[in-house]
């Protein structure tokens, strides 16, 4: 990675999440100053970002744990505040598709794919919001005005669905949560001077799109899917977006969903 030469910042960052999205929003934010506090479940992908964002000269840590275990959230955010004094912005990204656990068509779901979809995408985004929003609230206001800004992962499948290739109606369903769970969340916290809003990608290339990686009819799709780019999204075209969501630029919006799908939701797409 690249790191910009500039003046540390006294932003903290929480982002929950290692891979993918969480991944290249955490490269982009070190580049530009931001301190960043890692989490996610998996200690062989988290030690590794954690190293290369040191190499941007600025504060970083992680810590392994499973955000659906109810003592997760505020063992994480307690870490963030014992090493960084604050939490500026969180964004929450950590997810799964619940395919391979049963997830898709209604009719088809099973009983475990719902709930292994609603704990992970739910639940798990649940405590965390909670224990981050805990910790904001005790904050003083800062010189921006505010107390903190919230990020949360939702996707295009929540309002725009592609009934062909990606019928998973539990994650459909856990995604549309988040949004409703947000905006709620945004009218509640605004008196408190935080801000909490929403970013929606259509299908971008990350660990967890593997399978639709390797699917000729999918990729052609892709297309004229989402034409903007003619292909699945990179990871770095929502990470410029979460920026600007968590960052300073955006202080006066809250409660808003930003899609970043290259097209999906105004295209039909051309099935192969």
């Amino acid at each position: 990675m690249t790191c910009e030469s500039r003046p540390p910042s006294p932003r903290v960052w929480l982002i929950a999440g290692t891979t993918g999205i969480a991944a290249a929003t955490a490269q982009l934010a070190a580049a530009q100053g931001v301190q960043v506090f890692l989490t996610g479940r998996k200690a062989e992908h988290g030690e590794p970002l954690r190293d290369s964002l040191r190499q941007c000269g600025v504060k970083c840590e992680f810590l392994a744990a499973d955000l659906t275990d109810p003592s997760a959230s505020d063992r994480i955010v307690a870490e963030c505040v014992e090493a960084f004094g604050t939490i500026d912005g969180a964004f929450l990204v950590a997810g799964i598709s619940g395919r391979r656990f049963g997830d898709g068509p209604a009719h088809e779901c099973t009983p475990e794919g719902w709930d292994a979809v609603m704990n992970t995408n739910g639940r798990g985004l649940f405590l965390l919001c909670g224990a981050v929003l805990r910790q904001m609230l005790r904050q003083p206001i800062g010189p921006n005005g505010l107390r903190g800004s919230i990020l949360n992962m939702a996707s295009v499948l929540a309002w725009s669905p592609s009934p062909h290739y990606f019928a998973t109606h539990a994650y459909a369903a856990s995604k549309a949560a988040i949004i409703g769970f947000s905006r709620a969340m945004a009218a509640h916290y605004a008196p408190e001077r935080i801000r909490i809003n929403v970013i929606a990608p259509a299908l971008v290339r990350t660990p967890m799109s593997q399978r639709a990686q390797q699917d000729s009819q999918i990729l052609d799709f892709m297309k004229t899917k989402q034409p903007l780019v003619g292909d699945l999204l990179n990871a770095e075209h929502v990470a410029r977006a979460a920026l600007f969501l968590l960052g300073d630029d955006a202080s006066a919006i809250t409660g808003d969903v930003l899609t970043v799908d290259g097209g999906w939701c105004v295209s039909e797409g051309q099935h192969p």
